[in-house]
């Protein structure tokens, strides 16, 4: 069965002024689009058309060699921003609550310093891509920088929270000012679904 874009969950111009209408409908009726699209062909013929994404990419290698950059790059387009539109909203914003504040205060200290090395991971990714709060029965919660359309499924790990750093994802509204953009993108930070991620991950 083919993958299928989600629908956003909320109307395109819900998250503005943070987020602005244009963008969100480039960022998903384009871009994440294209990626279903092109994912679904590069599984097409391979027998792993009915796996999870999060199978797929964890066991990437497995994949004919021909297939793999294709699902990497476009499967890890369309996890990311299925996880990136989840984990937003209008009403969102403000500090986590729940067992993810109690586990990031544990990890970091407090959220601030939380906040702030996961802006400094999104700020200085180099080029395109993303910044992940992760997890893992390994590691548990930890921060990674990723390149292009990487995923924290490429590692078997859980994204519970990432921040495309594409210029697409920001760059009608903010222009080269990435700072900004990640400033303006805490306010619509959705710690409630945050919450239903780790609580999964954890299992």
């Amino acid at each position: 069965m083919a993958f299928q874009l989600p629908d956003l969950p909320y109307p395109k111009d819900a998250l503005e002024p943070h987020i602005d209408a244009l963008t969100m409908e480039i960022h998903h009726d384009k871009h994440h689009a294209g990626y279903t699209k092109k994912l679904n062909a590069a599984l097409e013929g391979t027998g792993w058309e009915n796996r999870t994404i999060e199978d797929i990419l964890a066991n990437l290698k497995d994949l004919p060699a021909d297939k793999q950059t294709a699902v990497r790059n476009n499967g890890g387009g369309f996890i990311n921003h299925s996880i990136f539109w989840a984990t937003m909203s209008p009403n969102g914003g403000g500090e986590p609550t729940g067992a993810i504040k109690h586990a990031i205060n544990e990890k970091w200290g407090s959220f601030d310093a939380f906040k702030e090395a996961f802006a400094k991971t999104a700020a200085t990714q180099f080029g395109s891509g993303w910044a992940w709060l992760g997890y893992s029965k390994e590691e548990g919660l930890h921060l990674h920088g990723m390149p292009n359309q990487d995923s924290p499924a490429l590692h078997g790990h859980v994204g519970i929270l990432g921040i495309d750093v594409w210029e697409h994802a920001y760059y009608l509204n903010y222009q080269n000012r990435r700072p900004d953009y990640i400033s303006a993108w805490w306010n619509v930070v959705n710690w409630d679904e945050v919450n239903k991620r780790y609580a999964a991950a954890k299992g």
